[in-house]
């Protein structure tokens, strides 16, 4: 599976909105500037994630952008979903949709297993859980194993 850099700095600038708005939105500049993400890459960016119902705008001098909802309420998955769609797919398509025949009959539940472990640990992860540096114990477990750091 691949983060796309879509999907990472979709992240970044949730996260960022999260820490940063009080009262206030907070102007796309600010994130740029803070998560070094390019500006019009974001803007366009911020532009899925206001479709998606994850980020809301407001236009004129006091403008900028906030969460739609409390971060406790939105996950990592609901943020990639918005800039990238589904979230594990194979050739472009849901593991769902798939068929095999013959000896390739085995990749559908091994695909399913990997979308659903995959699943598991995004949707398991919130913004607000982030923005606390507070991971899950599964996911601090999972990170915490020395093979997770080793590239194969």
């Amino acid at each position: 599976m691949r983060i796309s850099a879509r999907a990472d700095y979709a992240v970044r600038a949730v996260l960022e909105l999260a820490v940063q708005q009080g009262d206030c939105p907070v102007k796309a500049e600010a994130v740029a500037t803070a998560q070094d993400i390019p500006y019009k890459f974001l803007e366009g960016i911020l532009g899925d994630l206001r479709r998606g119902g994850v980020v809301e705008s407001r236009r004129g001098g006091g403008g900028g952008f906030r969460l739609a909802r409390e971060a406790w309420a939105i996950t990592v998955a609901d943020v990639i979903r918005a800039v990238d769609g589904p979230i594990v797919s194979v050739r472009g398509e849901r593991p769902t949709g798939l068929s095999y025949t013959g000896t390739a009959q085995p990749l559908l539940p091994l695909w399913i297993a990997l979308r659903a472990n995959v699943r598991r640990i995004l949707e398991g992860v919130t913004i607000a859980d982030l923005a606390a540096d507070a991971l899950p114990d599964p996911v601090r477990e999972l990170a915490a194993e020395p093979a997770a750091w080793e590239n194969p």
